[in-house]
C-alpha cells in the first residue's frame, strides 16, 4: 500500500485544506493518507482554535485515513525543528511521499534549492549571521542572506513561509537518509496571512479563525469557505456551549506568571535570548490584553511570530534544559494516534510490527521527554476552563480511544 505524508495543522481544516489533500492523493496515487497534525499550540505560536479531537474528525471526513500528532517540542517551533519532527514521523510510518502545499507549486525548483543551500552553506550562514547582527529578525536575515547569494530566479522565493517550510521538509528527509519522495502542489487564491473572508471558496484559515473568533460570523455565514463536515462538527462544538481557544483568554494567566517569577528564573524558558525575557517582564505590565502588548512590544528583531512562541513556551513552563532533552534525537520520540478510520487502522497494523519508535493510542503514565511536554501542552491549554471543564479535559488524555469512523 502506498501511503501519503500530509503535514497539517488544520486551524480548521477549510476548503482550501481539502483540495490540498485530494489532489495530493491524485497527483500521487497514494492508497492510504496520513496527516501529522499539530496539538494544543501551532507553529506561530498560537494555541489550536478547537481541541485535538474536533480538528482530528474535521481530518478523517475530509479525507485522511490516519491522524497522529505532530509533538509539542517540535509543533510550536521554527521551520527546521518543526519539519524535521514531521518528517521523521512520516519515515517511521513508511510514507512513501510527502506532499506540501507551496507557493511556488513545482517539486523541481526546490531540489534544485536545497542543492544550491548545501553548495553554499558556509557563505549563507556567513549573511545570516550579519543581517542579525544588524538588527533584523531571523526570518528576514535568512530572506536577505538568500538573496545576498544571488540564486536563480527559478528558485522558490524563500520569503514565502509555505516555500520555506517546503525547503525544510526536503532538507530533513535528506538528513534523515529517508527514502521518501518529497512532491507539492501550488496553494490556490488565499494567501497565508489574508485576514478578511471573500465570496471566494477558498480563503486563509488566518481569516476565518478571526472571524469566529471575534463572533463577527458563525459557521454557517462561512459555509463556502468549509466543507460541510467542518461546519458541521463547528456547529455541534459551539452548540454544547464551547468557546473558541486564542491568546486572549491566556492573558491573565500569562501575565501573572511573568509578574510573579524572577527574571533569572524567565531566562530559563526555551527561547530567551538576547535579553528577551527582561523586556518581556518590563513590557507586560504596562497592557491589559495580548493585542495591545504585542503591537507595542513587537520589533524588526522581535517578529510577533517570535514572541508568541516564546509566550507559549512560558505558558507551559518549558526550559531550555528540558527542550534540549527533547530534542536531542533530532527527530520525534514516540508516534501518538489522533483518530483513523478502518483503512488507517489495517495500514497500521501491517507496519505497526516494522516500527522502531512506540505507537500510543493513550498518553502513558510512564513519559519519555517529549511526551512529558505533550502532557504539560495539555494542562496549559486548557488552563483557561473552569475547574470542572479543565478536569474533565485532563482526564481525557488518559481516557479517550482515538477518533474512529
Amino acid at each position: 500500500m502506498k501511503a501519503l505524508g500530509l503535514i497539517v495543522e488544520y486551524n480548521p481544516f477549510h476548503n482550501g485544506h481539502a483540495y490540498h489533500l485530494q489532489a495530493s492523493q491524485e497527483k500521487t496515487n497514494a492508497d492510504i493518507v496520513i496527516c501529522v497534525m499539530s496539538g494544543y499550540f501551532l507553529q506561530r505560536g498560537e494555541p489550536a482554535l478547537l481541541p485535538r479531537r474536533e480538528r482530528t474528525e474535521m481530518a478523517l471526513r475530509g479525507g485522511a485515513d490516519l491522524v497522529v500528532e505532530l509533538p509539542y517540542i517540535f509543533s510550536s517551533q521554527h521551520a527546521s525543528w518543526f519539519a524535521k519532527g514531521a518528517v521523521s514521523i512520516l519515515h517511521h510510518l513508511g510514507a512513501g511521499v510527502v506532499c506540501f502545499g507551496s507557493e511556488h507549486g513545482q517539486i523541481d525548483p526546490f531540489l534544485q534549492l536545497a542543492d544550491f543551500l548545501d553548495q553554499n552553506e558556509h557563505a549563507y550562514n556567513h549573511h545570516v549571521k550579519q543581517f542579525i547582527n544588524e538588527g533584523y529578525s531571523y526570518p528576514k536575515a535568512a530572506s536577505l542572506a538568500f538573496r545576498a547569494l544571488s540564486p536563480d530566479t527559478s528558485l522558490p522565493d524563500l520569503t514565502q513561509p509555505n516555500n520555506i517550510l517546503g525547503y525544510h521538509y526536503i532538507r530533513s528527509i535528506r538528513e534523515l537518509k529517508s527514502n521518501m519522495k518529497p512532491e507539492t502542489i501550488a496553494r490556490h487564491t488565499a494567501g497565508y496571512h489574508e485576514t478578511q473572508i471573500s465570496q471566494a471558496s477558498i480563503a486563509s484559515a488566518t481569516s476565518i479563525r478571526r472571524s469566529l473568533i471575534n463572533h463577527q460570523q458563525t459557521p454557517e455565514d462561512i459555509k463556502h469557505t468549509i466543507p460541510s463536515t467542518t461546519k458541521h462538527i463547528m456547529q455541534a462544538y459551539e452548540s454544547s456551549g464551547n468557546d473558541y481557544f486564542h491568546w486572549e483568554q491566556y492573558f491573565p494567566l500569562l501575565q501573572a506568571k511573568v509578574l510573579t517569577l524572577p527574571v533569572s528564573f524567565l531566562a530559563q524558558i526555551y527561547e530567551a535570548q538576547e535579553g528577551l525575557e527582561h523586556r518581556f517582564s518590563s513590557h507586560i505590565k504596562l497592557h491589559n490584553n495580548f493585542h495591545a502588548f504585542m503591537e507595542a512590544f513587537k520589533t524588526k528583531r522581535y517578529t510577533w511570530t517570535r514572541l508568541q512562541r516564546f509566550a507559549v513556551q512560558l505558558l507551559t513552563g518549558t526550559t531550555k534544559a528540558e527542550a534540549q532533552t527533547a530534542l536531542q534525537p533530532e527527530q520525534a520520540d514516540h508516534i501518538r494516534i489522533l483518530g483513523m478510520n478502518e483503512k488507517g487502522q489495517s495500514y497500521l497494523n501491517h507496519i505497526k510490527k516494522q516500527m522502531e519508535i512506540p505507537v500510543y493510542t493513550k498518553m502513558p503514565r510512564e513519559k519519555t521527554p517529549q511526551q512529558t511536554l505533550d502532557e504539560r501542552a495539555c494542562l496549559a491549554y486548557y488552563s483557561r476552563l473552569t475547574p470542572k471543564e479543565r478536569t474533565a479535559k485532563w482526564k481525557e488524555e488518559y481516557q479517550l480511544p482515538p477518533v474512529r469512523l
